[in-house]
């Protein structure tokens, strides 16, 4: 059975965690794009030389370039019976880029699955993780703010695949066990 799927969530939402478990789960790979951009980078490939120079100058990578290095990960073989997207689309243009990519294969997206969590749990669990990291940049008001700017760019592509009858909404909070069921359940499996 093929899953396409798309995960999106606030950061601390568990996105990371429940992406491993769908893997194994569901039996397709989990692509995040954090992780595309570092193969590419490590492998020094065309795209990846040219994402490193907007990396380095702390700029954000262009569409043009972060959708060419989606496009090459979702031909590979192990993709071709579905994917774990996490981390793209982020913008309205991505999402329709995405959908000219699935159309050429022929096939479309099963479900868009937006972890949900509460705001101040979210910065509780992002301040533990701070600290567990040594990432004294992490305030409470920098982990707030970098909250606001996702809801405020992610709220149109939450609208866009509700539209569609695509979006699941699963609460992100509690047992990582317990998240995961709720996820599954959300996708009929």
């Amino acid at each position: 059975m093929t899953a396409r799927i798309i995960l999106i969530g606030a950061p601390g939402a568990g996105k990371g965690t429940q992406a491993a478990r769908l893997q194994e789960k569901l039996g397709v790979p989990a692509i995040s794009t954090g992780d595309i951009f570092r193969q590419n980078v490590a492998e020094e490939t065309e795209l990846g030389v040219l994402a490193k120079r907007y990396m380095d100058a702390g700029e954000y990578v262009p569409d043009e370039v972060t959708n060419k290095m989606v496009r090459d990960r979702l031909a590979q073989p192990d993709a071709a019976e579905g994917f774990l997207l996490d981390g793209y689309p982020r913008t309205a243009q991505q999402v329709e880029e995405l959908d000219a990519m699935l159309a050429e294969q022929g096939t479309g997206l099963d479900a868009v699955v937006e972890l949900t969590a509460d705001t101040d749990e979210v910065v509780g669990r992002l301040l533990a993780r701070a600290q567990l990291q040594g990432r004294s940049d992490d305030t409470e008001d920098v982990i707030r703010h970098r909250l606001d700017i996702y809801a405020e760019q992610t709220q149109p592509l939450t609208d866009i695949y509700a539209k569609r009858g695509l979006l699941k909404q699963v609460d992100g909070l509690g047992e990582v066990e317990d998240v995961t069921d709720r996820i599954l359940a959300a996708l009929g499996r």
